[in-house]
């Protein structure tokens, strides 16, 4: 059971001693090295890990986004990453402007291994790594700090000597102090001098020091003040690239990178749609993302983001959550009736503006940049308004209803939408419109012809219409054409109305383009009824939209 006294077990993360920190003032202006360790840090975390076929599909996928540097494996880990790692580099699948890394603990067989898998690749990045932390010297190496810093010291020798067998091959380096997130960082920079001191970086020869949230113990103000801490403190900042490789164990990954990189850091580390130990590492999709909507090129491309989570979804075998940041399917997707109106209005805004902003309520991100239509960024539940219903009929049929129409109709929805207990698809919403407009099916009144006569102000309207189960010729005068609809309605069929409002729209574009006309009518009564019509010609959808408003008499009669 929780305790109520968390103190008695827990203790609080211990603040950085930081004066004058300069990271909460800084701002992201370009994106940083990116390094996806989906095969890698990823792929050790899946119920199934990956075979052949699907690392090598995800390695495609990664080069198609414009990842540079991509963890391919822990080569000593067995036969299957080994042979994957040594399969890239023979069958020269490498892109030249992709760099490959591997990872290796800090032994000396291993890393032996790790250089083997690579032999014969034009460039590779080596990442040892050893952790630092008190709880790992005590509890699992049993070892003072003098010990722990001399494992780094003898890895750094060996990927020097390693690296020399290997002349032909351009090799980089990476040093982790693995559990950086809880040691100390005095010992931290220790360690990272020592690894430096033996593989001597130069401004054209860095070394990635990737300083991990191995488990995120703090807010993430913690995280960028350590990185903030040791930018100032190492040795040669201009001869190392500081990576950052946080968890998500607080649910604050992204965040944390991204004041990680306000703090000075270079390079992310990280997975597609966050995937990792315990709960993921820092999803570099989101914070890209994130980036775009700032006005940042961040160098991967989620053009296609149907595709690229198609892939990840295949080759781990785990779902993307549809509620996932930019990815899910419901994140561009308003239910709610206020949400509705006010996205529908963005967009009506958004096309009178005629300009490139973009500046839509509740929508971020325009869902075309990354390969999304707007056909699911309104949907219909009980919890929608009149705005979603006449945006869904609006993107799946063209039309735009008047507003006093819109709430009209949705009454309609809502009532079905209630009745159902579910979610109401186009299909279903262009029924019930068709039903309750009487556009289709059962019709009073339905148009089959007509004629028009008569000079400006006085018009003559002969039409012949199906009328209860037969034809019927009817005619009116008046000084319009619907006014002589109407009037022919009166004398013939004693169904009398009045006109309160008419509007009418092209459903489309070009020369061959449909006419919507609506009408909002009166009864003698008091009643209000709506019509609707479609044609090719203008007045022929007007005179069905007067039909469609004289049938609603006659249901509700």
């Amino acid at each position: 059971m929780m305790l109520t006294d968390p103190a008695q077990k827990y203790r609080a993360f211990p603040q950085v001693d930081l004066p004058n920190r300069q990271w909460p003032s800084q701002v992201i202006t370009s994106p940083p090295r990116w390094l996806s360790t989906d095969l890698r840090d990823g792929n050790q975390a899946l119920i199934d890990p990956m075979n052949a076929e699907k690392k090598s599909r995800f390695f495609d996928l990664l080069v198609q986004v414009g990842v540079k540097e991509i963890e391919v494996g822990f080569p000593s880990a067995g036969a299957t990453e080994f042979d994957f790692i040594s399969s890239l580099v023979k069958e020269g699948r490498i892109p030249d402007d992709v760099m490959v890394q591997v990872l290796t603990q800090a032994r000396e067989d291993l890393i032996a291994t790790t250089f083997e898998s690579l032999r014969g690749a034009e460039r590779a990045i080596v990442h040892v790594y050893n952790a630092v932390s008190p709880a790992w010297r005590r509890i699992v190496f049993g070892m003072d700090r003098a010990q722990v810093k001399d494992i780094a010291v003898h890895a750094a020798k060996l990927l020097r000597d390693n690296a020399a067998k290997q002349p032909d091959t351009d090799w980089h380096f990476e040093y982790s102090p693995e559990t950086f997130s809880t040691a100390e960082l005095d010992f931290s920079l220790e360690c990272c001098e020592a690894v430096m001191d033996i593989l001597q970086p130069t401004p054209e020869r860095p070394l990635i020091l990737n300083l991990p949230a191995t488990v995120e113990c703090a807010t993430p103000n913690i995280y960028a003040d350590q990185i903030e801490w040791m930018c100032r403190h190492i040795s040669k900042r201009d001869s190392v690239v500081i990576s950052l490789h946080p968890h998500n164990d607080r649910g604050t990954g992204v965040a944390a990178a991204e004041l990680g990189l306000m703090a000075g850091a270079d390079r992310v580390e990280g997975c597609l749609f966050g995937n990792g130990e315990r709960t993921g590492n820092c999803d570099i999709v989101t914070v890209a993302l994130n980036m775009y909507t700032q006005g940042i090129n961040p160098g991967l491309d989620f053009s296609d983001i149907d595709n690229v989570i198609q892939t990840v979804e295949y080759c781990n075998q785990l779902p993307v959550h549809p509620r996932h940041p930019y990815a899910g399917e419901l994140v561009f997707t308003a239910f709610s009736g206020s949400h509705q109106d006010a996205i529908k209005k963005g967009f009506a805004a958004q096309e009178a503006r005629n300009d490139l902003i973009w500046d839509v309520p509740y929508l971020p991100i325009d869902p075309k940049d990354l390969g999304r239509d707007y056909e699911a960024v309104i949907r219909v539940n009980s919890q929608s308004g009149k705005g979603g219903v006449a945006w869904v009929l609006q993107q799946d049929k063209g039309f735009k209803l008047p507003k006093r129409m819109q709430a009209d109709f949705s009454r309609v929805v809502q009532g079905l939408a209630d009745q159902s207990s579910r979610e109401l698809n186009a299909a279903d919403i262009w029924a019930a419109f068709q039903d309750h407009y009487r556009l289709a099916g059962d019709q009073a009144y339905a148009l089959i012809d007509y004629h028009e006569s008569g000079a400006a102000g006085d018009r003559i309207f002969t039409g012949k219409i199906a009328y209860k189960g037969g034809e019927r010729s009817i005619s009116g005068r008046g000084n319009g054409l619907l006014s002589s609809v109407l009037a022919a309605l009166r004398d013939e069929l004693g169904v009398e109305l009045e006109i309160a409002d008419y509007s009418e729209h092209a459903i489309g574009a070009g020369s061959n383009v449909n006419a919507a006309a609506y009408v909002e009518c009166r009864t003698p009564d008091g009643r209000t009824v709506f019509g609707v019509g479609t044609d090719a010609d203008v007045a022929t959808a007007s005179v069905q939209a007067v039909l469609s408003a004289a049938n609603a008499v006659a249901v509700r009669t």
